[in-house]
C-alpha cells in the first residue's frame, strides 16, 4: 500500500504540475521518498538506470534533431507540399495528412509528430479557412496518428526503445516484425477516423491561398543536409545493431552533426539561421529526470508484488493459446497504460513478461503486444502518455481546447478497433517470420 500511495501521489503531481513544477522533479521526489522509506533500494537505482538510459538519451537526441529541422522549416515545407498534393480536395488531403503524421512519427518519435506537426497543420487549416468542426477532425487525426503509428522502428517511441533494450531485440528484428504491423495500424487508424469524422471534412479547398513550400525553408544548408543525414542515420541503426552499439550513441552523433551544421561551427557561428542554443533549451531534459524517477517508483511497485500479479495474469493468458495471449496482453497493457501512464506501464509489463513462465514464442508475442498496448493504449485517456498531455497543452495555446470528457469519448471510440486490428496483425505475422530463438 505504501508503494502504491507513493506512485499515485507522484503521478498526480506529474499530471497536475502545481505552480509549473517540472515532471522530472515530481518523479525524482517520488523516487527519493521511495528510497527513504525502503520501497526501493540504492542498488535498484543502477538497475533502473541501466534499463532507461539508452532510451531516454535517444529520445532527447531525436527531439533536438526534430527541433533544429523544425526551425529550419523542414516540417512546414513537407506539410505545404502535402496540402498542395491534395489538389483542392479535402477527402484526399485528409489521408495525406494522416500519412505525413505516420512518417514523422516513425523517424522523429510520437512526441515529435504530435508537437511539431500539430501547430503547422493548424496554421495551414487557418489559411484554408476550414470551419472549426473540420479543423478539429484534422487536429484529432494528427494527435492520434502520432501514437497509433509509432510502432515501426525502435526509435519511433520511447516505449519501443525501453522494450527492445530490456529484451535485447535488434533494430533489424524489431523492424521486420513491426513495420508490417504498423501498416495495419495506419490503415485501421485512417479507416476508423474516416468512419467517425469523414462527413465533417470539406469536399473542396483553395490551393491558391497556400504559400509556396520553398518559402518555408529558413536554412537551406540544414534543409539540403536533412535527407542525406536521415538516410545515413537509418542505415547506421541497422549496421550498428549487430555490433551492440547503443542507439543513443548513433542518434547522438547525428544530433551533434546537425547542431554543427546549424551552428556553422566551422565558421564560428557566422551565417547561422537556426539557434542551436534554443534547440538545446527546448530539448526534453525533464524526461531524463522523469525516466529515472518514475521508473524507480514503479520498480518499487514491482518489488511490492505488482510484477507477481502481472506474471500470473500473463501465465493464465498463455494457457488459453497464443491468440488469446497476444490480444489479452495488448489490451491489459493498454488499460494499465491509460491509468498509470505508458512509460511506467511499459516497465511493469516487461518485468511481468520476464517473470512469467511461458514458451519462448508466446513470450515474444507478449513482448510485442506489450509494446503495441503501451503505444496505442494511452489514447484511451489524456493521462496515458506525456505526448498527449503536451499535445493538449499545445492545442490550448493555439485556442483549441479539448476537455477530458470530449477526449475520452473520441479515445474510446477510436482506440479499441485500431488496437484489436493491430494485435491481430501481430499474431498472424510474427509466427510467419523465422524464429529469433
Amino acid at each position: 500500500m505504501l508503494a502504491l500511495a507513493i506512485f499515485v501521489i507522484t503521478l498526480v503531481l506529474v499530471i497536475w504540475q502545481p505552480k509549473g513544477l517540472g515532471i522530472g522533479w515530481s518523479a525524482l521526489g517520488g523516487a527519493l521518498v521511495a528510497l527513504l522509506v525502503g520501497v526501493v533500494h540504492w542498488t535498484d537505482v543502477g538497475i533502473v538506470w541501466n534499463i532507461v538510459w539508452d532510451a531516454t538519451l535517444t529520445f532527447v537526441a531525436l527531439i533536438i534533431i526534430s527541433l533544429i529541422l523544425d526551425e529550419a522549416g523542414f516540417f512546414a515545407w513537407a506539410a505545404l507540399h502535402v496540402a498542395r498534393w491534395g489538389n483542392g480536395r479535402g477527402h484526399l488531403l485528409f489521408p495525406m495528412v494522416v500519412v505525413l503524421g505516420a512518417v514523422i512519427a516513425a523517424f522523429f518519435a510520437n512526441d515529435g509528430a504530435a508537437l511539431l506537426l500539430t501547430p503547422i497543420v493548424i496554421a495551414i487549416l487557418l489559411r484554408l479557412n476550414f470551419s472549426p468542426p473540420a479543423a478539429l477532425v484534422f487536429i484529432v487525426a494528427t494527435g492520434f496518428v502520432a501514437d497509433t503509428t509509432s510502432l515501426p522502428l525502435i526509435i519511433s517511441n520511447l516505449v519501443n526503445i525501453v522494450s527492445a533494450n530490456y529484451f535485447d531485440i535488434g533494430f533489424d528484428r524489431y523492424a521486420a516484425v513491426m513495420v508490417p504491423v504498423n501498416l495495419v495500424s495506419l490503415v485501421a487508424t485512417l479507416a476508423v477516423l474516416w468512419i467517425a469524422f469523414g462527413r465533417r471534412i470539406p469536399k473542396l479547398y483553395s490551393v491558391e491561398v497556400l504559400d509556396a513550400p520553398r518559402s518555408a525553408i529558413k536554412d537551406s544548408l540544414i534543409f539540403r543536409a536533412a535527407f542525406p543525414l536521415l538516410a545515413v542515420l537509418l542505415v547506421a541503426y541497422f549496421v550498428t545493431a549487430p555490433l551492440g552499439i547503443p542507439i543513443a550513441f548513433v542518434t547522438g552523433t547525428a544530433a551533434i552533426l546537425l547542431m554543427a551544421i546549424a551552428g556553422r561551427w566551422w565558421r564560428g557561428g557566422s551565417g547561422a539561421a537556426v539557434s542551436v542554443t534554443a534547440a538545446l533549451k527546448g530539448a526534453p531534459w525533464q524526461i531524463v529526470l522523469f525516466s529515472i524517477g518514475m521508473y524507480l517508483v514503479v520498480y518499487g511497485l514491482g518489488n511490492a508484488g505488482l510484477t507477481n500479479y502481472g506474471a500470473k495474469a500473463l501465465q493464465w493468458l498463455a494457457e488459453q493459446g497464443d491468440f488469446v495471449a497476444t490480444i489479452g496482453t495488448g489490451f491489459l497493457s493498454a488499460i494499465v497504460a491509460s491509468i498509470m501512464n505508458n512509460l511506467p506501464s511499459t516497465l511493469v509489463g516487461a518485468l511481468a513478461i520476464d517473470q512469467a513462465q511461458v514458451p519462448p514464442v508466446t513470450q515474444e508475442l507478449m513482448v510485442y503486444a506489450n509494446v503495441i498496448g503501451n503505444d496505442l493504449g494511452p489514447k484511451f485517456t489524456p493521462i496515458g502518455s506525456l505526448a498527449t498531455l503536451l499535445w493538449l497543452h499545445v492545442l490550448a495555446g493555439k485556442g483549441y481546447r479539448i476537455g477530458w470528457g470530449q477526449y475520452m469519448k473520441i479515445g474510446l471510440l477510436i482506440t479499441p478497433p485500431v488496437l484489436l486490428a493491430t494485435l491481430v496483425a501481430l499474431v498472424l505475422w510474427l509466427p510467419a517470420l523465422p524464429s529469433s530463438h
